[in-house]
């Protein structure tokens, strides 16, 4: 039973050493202590209400984030569909200038063919006319009064005439 009933002495001195260390502790560690844990206590609030702040911050950048995306994708639709309607605009204007300058072409060529087969038939009207003119020449030379003959030296001298 002598460790369930203290003793009288031992009581007295844990007692003293109590009081001692408590004393000791209220005069020199308890302040220490104290302001350490309001220190810490104060830093834990201030990291809440930062963490509060930081939260609602946060939300409001993923608002305006999503503000920003929301106007970047319909700015991009929209420089998209300008593109779109550029292209189509910038198409257009091409096929009308190829098919204005093809027809000018073709009009061109033309005129050009035409005035071709004016030159080829004057050249060829001055080729018969001469061939003509020497052809009567040399039958006018011959005087022949044979008309059979006549014929026969025609011929030779269509035969025998090259045109140019």
């Amino acid at each position: 039973m002598d460790l369930i009933t203290p003793d009288f002495g031992l009581f007295f001195w844990m007692i003293v050493s109590f009081t001692l260390v408590f004393v000791i502790l209220k005069k020199f560690a308890w302040k220490p202590i104290v302001l350490a844990i309001n220190e810490r206590e104060r830093n834990i609030e201030d990291g809440l209400k930062m963490a509060e702040k930081a939260k609602v911050e946060l939300e409001h950048l993923h608002e305006k984030s999503e503000e920003i995306v929301s106007g970047a994708n319909i700015e991009k639709e929209s420089i998209i569909k300008k593109g779109r309607e550029t292209k189509e605009q910038i198409i257009e204007e091409a096929k009308e200038q190829a098919k204005t300058s093809s027809q000018e072409i073709l009009e061109v060529a033309r005129k050009r063919i035409e005035e071709e087969k004016e030159a080829a038939i004057e050249q060829m009207k001055e080729q018969v006319s001469a061939a003509s003119i020497e052809i009567a020449e040399r039958i006018l030379r011959e005087k022949l009064t044979d008309e059979k003959a006549q014929k026969k030296l025609m011929e030779h001298y269509l035969n025998d005439f090259t045109v140019n």
